[in-house]
């Protein structure tokens, strides 16, 4: 079994994230940490309930984490995902905040992963608030993991909530530049340029919702009203799942063809580059570390994730 924690602010394309990972026969998630976002730590905290039930998993815990940014909320993510971080759509049987555990989310990361220690994979597709707190909390928490797959950071300066950041990161540049810098696992990240070259069709997203089950007729409820403002942002050529890629990285080992190694940090100051990714092409940061970016990935093996992902 491939272990997981998966960190998250759980806007709609968290939701397509944790549902893929779902349906992997060989993939067991130990549990989800939720951090301010995409929307409000409540409604995240709520959100995932929701895709758990959904899912039928209400048996994996969810953990609330951090409510803002380490030093400031630095920018917001506006309403993207609806005012809720799934579309608002109704839901008057969502399960009750009751079921989220007692132990907070930076605690529980650390506890997990010293029970299965050199076995748990972070997928982390959120502000990375949660996941630098955790290694200040413990400095070896990086050497215990299997790896960390991050959806966020930029490699061409091109931003999407300012000039030149990356929102995940933009929201909490400390936060970023803390695990850029202090993560000695295996590292790999799926960033905003490279979501955008991997777009598919929306041919294909009309049938993968399409499909006769709960899990897609959920998915088409919190998806529509966000579907043109989405349209907006590839400018009508495709459909991205931003965290998808980034999830799929870490559950199916045949879909990643190739990765860029290069050390990379975070800028913190700045009008216009704070929160964006550096990466060091010319090697003048002497670090050993590089990490993973994700340049092609095998795109028919990524359509057939989804498609399983609401069956």
């Amino acid at each position: 079994m491939k272990k997981l924690l998966v960190d998250v602010d759980c806007g709609v394309d968290d939701a397509q994230a944790i549902m893929m990972a779902l349906a992997m026969p060989d993939v067991q998630i130990l549990g989800i940490t939720c951090v301010q976002g995409n929307t409000s730590l409540e409604n995240v905290c709520k959100n995932v309930l929701r895709i758990l039930k959904v899912c039928k998993h209400l048996e994996i815990p969810v953990f609330r984490g951090a409510t803002k940014a380490l030093l400031e909320q630095t920018v917001s993510g506006g309403e993207f995902h609806g005012k809720d971080g799934l579309g608002d759509a109704p839901d008057p049987d969502a399960p009750g905040l009751d079921l989220v555990q007692k132990e907070g989310a930076v605690s529980a990361m650390i506890r997990i992963v010293n029970e299965n220690p050199g076995e748990v994979s972070l997928v982390a597709t959120a502000p990375l608030t949660n996941v630098a707190l955790a290694v200040k909390l413990d400095s070896s928490f990086p050497k215990r993991l299997k790896g960390l797959y991050i959806m966020g950071g930029n490699t061409d300066s091109r931003g999407n909530i300012t000039v030149c950041g990356e929102f995940n990161f933009a929201a909490d540049p400390e936060a970023a530049y803390i695990v850029l810098n202090e993560f000695i696992c295996p590292v790999y990240i799926a960033t905003w340029e490279f979501v955008l070259r991997s777009k598919i069709p929306w041919e294909f997203c009309d049938g993968w919702l399409a499909q006769d089950t709960d899990k897609a007729r959920f998915m088409k409820q919190i998806f529509k009203k966000i579907m043109e403002s989405m349209k907006k942002v590839t400018d009508g050529q495709g459909f991205i799942s931003c965290d998808s890629y980034a999830m799929a990285a870490a559950i199916d080992n045949t879909y990643i063809i190739e990765t860029e190694q290069k050390a990379v940090t975070v800028e913190l100051t700045g009008n216009c580059c704070r929160g964006m990714m550096v990466v060091d092409h010319l090697e003048i940061l002497k670090k050993s570390h590089k990490v993973h970016i994700l340049k092609k990935v095998d795109l028919e093996r990524f359509k057939v994730l989804m498609m399983n992902a609401l069956k």
